[in-house]
């Protein structure tokens, strides 16, 4: 805040519109970011932010649109504060627009602090190490690429592949082991269709997971700029809770697409020198700016860990959205047409996830002693396994040995068993479980990446070998 009263600050009126942006032609004092009233003719008050200054120009981004703005009678007055979000705990069950106004039908919240919805930057000495499991109850992601609380973990999808149906059931299941651990999710939805809305509160209503939810919905025909606040404002609200009230807080963030669409098309509007596919050049850095707001602060009990949904164009992993994105953020889990189109559920492809993060959340006090001998075991038969149906689509299955027919039984099933658990939440024991019934199909010799330990121990057929 600059300290400038409204008072003080000279109208001016409306150079020209060009899509969702105005441009204010001599304004001085005024601060890149800062919040703009625009008054229409007839009284309406609209909101506005700097986008953008030069010496005799301003561009202000219009929240609710520019319809009915005109270049004579519609005045902008520049209040010289931030955009701010009213924050409180009383958010959680409750259902926001993109820029945090109630949209449930229920009242406003009684804000217990009003913050700017840019954060305030983590010095690095003050980052703690990501640690800590967070148990989702998927077996793909619990088992192989595990989630760790502080850590941003994408979810790379294709067009019609059902990452939303994936959303939900991690934003309901998803859960910190130990007692006394206060869990929050912060779900939030960018330029979702009004049917995939009412697909989200119904599941979270039905579940009874609503009432631990801060749930933004920005949708598909709100103001374009509204979709670029609205992951600001949700990681605003998952600060508040995480640092100020110490809940440890899921961060779900879907259509990443859908954003990066958004900032494109105001680029275009601010008629900016267009980087790869059209997208600005900048942004990498404004993606950076999301995503690093997951992490633990040492001193502070909370803690954000995000979770980023994106669907690639054209299953085009190189696509400027997913590459940047993987360059920020620490893994991915990739949905595969392929498993899709077979039944599986999730159709989750093993083999090109990887959660950077897994080891440090995993093993004796965390989650168990055998969980990183048992993914690699895991990870390392079912590729032999995918493999080998390469090699049966070229020679013939009765090329293969006995050995080479059980590791191709092996990818079946662990794609049946393993992968697929439609709406089951299962526990990480579980998943090791499955895990562990998976190896019988396989001579106990064969399991090379397993302490022998830990064979006597958890292999469900005793006395083998």
């Amino acid at each position: 805040m600059t300290g400038k009263s409204l008072a003080t600050r000279e109208t001016r009126t409306v150079h020209y519109v060009s899509g969702p942006l105005i441009f204010v032609q001599a304004v001085k004092g005024v601060s890149f970011g800062e919040i703009a009233r625009i008054i229409l003719p007839g009284g309406e008050v609209r909101t506005g932010q700097v986008l953008d200054i030069s010496r005799d120009m301003a561009v202000v981004q219009v929240f609710e649109g520019t319809s009915g703005i005109d270049n004579k009678l519609t005045g902008v007055q520049f209040t010289g504060e931030p955009f701010r979000i009213d924050v409180s705990p009383d958010m959680l069950g409750r259902t926001f627009s993109g820029v945090g106004k109630p949209r449930d039908g229920g009242p406003e919240i009684f804000p217990e602090s009003s913050v700017d919805i840019n954060g305030m930057p983590i010095n690095p000495y003050a980052r703690d190490k990501p640690a800590d499991f967070i148990q989702t109850g998927m077996s793909v992601i619990d088992g192989l690429n595990t989630l760790v609380r502080g850590q941003k973990l994408p979810i790379f999808s294709g067009a019609g592949l059902p990452a939303n149906k994936l959303a939900a059931q991690i934003a309901r299941q998803a859960q910190v082991r130990g007692e006394g651990e206060q869990f929050a999710v912060v779900f939030v939805a960018m330029g979702i269709t009004y049917k995939e809305a009412s697909f989200f509160i119904r599941d979270f209503e039905r579940t009874g997971a609503l009432e631990r939810v801060v749930f933004f919905m920005n949708l598909a025909d709100d103001p374009t700029i509204e979709r670029l606040a609205t992951p600001r404002c949700a990681l605003t609200a998952a600060e508040f809770l995480a640092y100020t009230h110490d809940l440890h807080v899921l961060v779900i963030l879907t259509d990443m697409i859908n954003y990066c669409e958004a900032l494109r098309e105001i680029s275009t509007a601010r008629e900016e020198v267009p980087g790869r596919r059209g997208y600005p050049g900048y942004m990498y850095t404004d993606l950076a700016t999301i995503y690093e707001r997951a992490g633990r602060i040492k001193g502070r009990k909370g803690s954000i860990t995000q979770i980023p949904i994106l669907t690639m164009p054209d299953d085009d992993i190189t696509h400027p959205v997913p590459d940047l994105t993987g360059y920020i953020t620490e893994g991915q889990i990739v949905l595969s047409r392929d498993l899709f189109r077979r039944g599986a559920d999730p159709p989750v492809d093993a083999l090109p996830c990887l959660s950077r993060l897994m080891n440090l959340g995993i093993g004796p006090g965390k989650t168990r002693e055998d969980h990183r001998n048992v993914a690699d075991q895991l990870y390392a038969s079912y590729a032999y396994g995918r493999d080998l149906r390469r090699l049966v689509a070229i020679v013939g299955e009765e090329a293969l040995t006995e050995l080479d027919k059980k590791y191709l039984k092996f990818a079946d099933e662990c794609e049946k068993k393993f992968i697929t658990q439609g709406d089951e939440n299962r526990t990480l024991e579980q998943t090791l479980s499955i895990a562990w019934n998976l190896f019988t199909m396989l001579p106990e010799e064969e399991l090379k990446r397993i302490k022998m330990d830990y064979i006597r121990k958890y292999h469900p057929v005793q006395g083998k070998g």
